[in-house]
């Protein structure tokens, strides 16, 4: 049985005629870099989480770049984050001079645990970032309520998120800034690199789309040092068709992941557990197994793909080795990058092929 680990072909064939037209429409334009089809998203975006403005730009890396930049942390700095994420969370903080300061997660949702935050702020600290991992929103509001008491923005690094919700919000609408990625494999994916920023505040958007224009204002006047950080109009216009489709694959998602959890409750692996408050858009869906390694080979044995997110947690990064952390410090960050592993998972994941997995997991196990 063939089995893509995410199943973007089916997804395009059922749109292709749309997409197709869309990127068709753009190219008879010739306007390629924003203009209507990335207004257009933004108004869609916005619309979608609540937010009072969305910012498209580049890629989701950037989106938390340009978060950073318009808070102006800089060198010297420090922000609050987890070392169990891909490594474009701590990255940027590290590409704006700042320090990444790491904190244990929650063993449950693998998101930022708010019980260890407070002892990790210091003068110096400027930013919180939590990460909703996998597809769910970490604890924001208990993240926020420590926030706030020492004056510290939150920005939501919800590159996997979007379109989850937490107690009835969205996803990238529950701090002061929220980012995505629109990256292929994103539960909404543009066909390249894409992100969005979000925010209620209004100074703070007009901050966000002036940096991701070279901090130009009007043409040719700059009034701050930004970068290149805009989308493209193609990127945009198939967005803009995804976007129609999004709520129903949402919806899918979330049964192929709570049918994932029902087949493998007695399979002697740790499935991903969704708070009671939230919902998670599954954008991998994330098992652990304490002999990981015997069950990776026993399904590639049955051509059945899998990935690990992470293998090394970010404190064990020679890219991090400066920052003088070592084995022991993030035991729980530790001990889930040595078991976790993800299985197949798209909107477009049949039954039988669920079955197939499933039923190789309890043989190998």
């Amino acid at each position: 049985m063939k089995i893509p680990f995410i199943d973007l072909k089916t997804q395009y064939e059922t749109h292709k005629a749309e997409i197709n037209q869309a990127v068709l429409d753009v190219l008879d334009s010739t306007q390629f870099i924003l203009g209507p089809n990335v207004t257009k998203l933004e108004e869609n975006l916005a619309t979608f989480t609540g937010s009072k403005h969305a910012i498209a730009c580049s890629s989701g890396t950037d989106a938390l770049l340009l978060a950073l930049m318009a808070l102006d942390i800089k060198a010297g700095d420090e922000v609050i984050t987890t070392p169990f994420t891909f490594i474009s969370t701590a990255e940027v903080v590290s590409l704006v001079g700042a320090t990444p300061v790491f904190v244990d997660i929650d063993e449950t949702t693998y998101t930022l645990d708010p019980k260890l935050i407070e002892a990790k702020i210091t003068k110096n600290t400027k930013a919180i970032m939590p990460v909703s991992l996998f597809g769910q929103c970490a604890d924001m509001d208990a993240i926020n309520a420590i926030a706030k008491k020492h004056n510290i923005p939150v920005v939501e690094d919800g590159c996997q998120s979007f379109g989850a919700t937490y107690k009835g919000k969205k996803s990238c609408n529950l701090s002061e800034i929220g980012c995505t990625s629109f990256f292929p494999s994103k539960p909404l994916g543009c066909y390249g690199d894409g992100g969005a920023i979000f925010t209620n505040d209004d100074a703070l958007a007009h901050k966000l789309r002036t940096l991701a224009n070279h901090g130009q204002e009007e043409r040719y006047k700059h009034k701050y040092i930004g970068t290149n950080g805009r989308l493209d109009a193609i990127q945009a216009a198939i967005l803009n068709v995804k976007m129609k489709y999004f709520q129903k694959e949402i919806e899918l998602r979330e049964k192929i992941g709570a049918r994932y959890g029902e087949m493998l409750q007695d399979s002697h692996v740790i499935t991903p557990k969704i708070m009671d408050d939230r919902t998670s858009v599954f954008a991998q869906y994330s098992i652990r197994a304490q002999d990981r390694a015997a069950l990776v080979m026993a399904l590639n044995k049955a051509e059945i793909p899998t990935a690990v997110h992470y293998p090394i947690a970010l404190h064990e990064q020679e890219a991090y080795a400066y920052l003088g952390y070592k084995h022991g410090d993030f035991p729980v960050s530790e001990r889930v990058a040595s078991e976790i592993m993800s299985l197949p998972m798209s909107p477009f994941l049949t039954q039988e092929q669920q079955d197939f997995i499933v039923q190789n997991i309890k043989e190998a196990i």
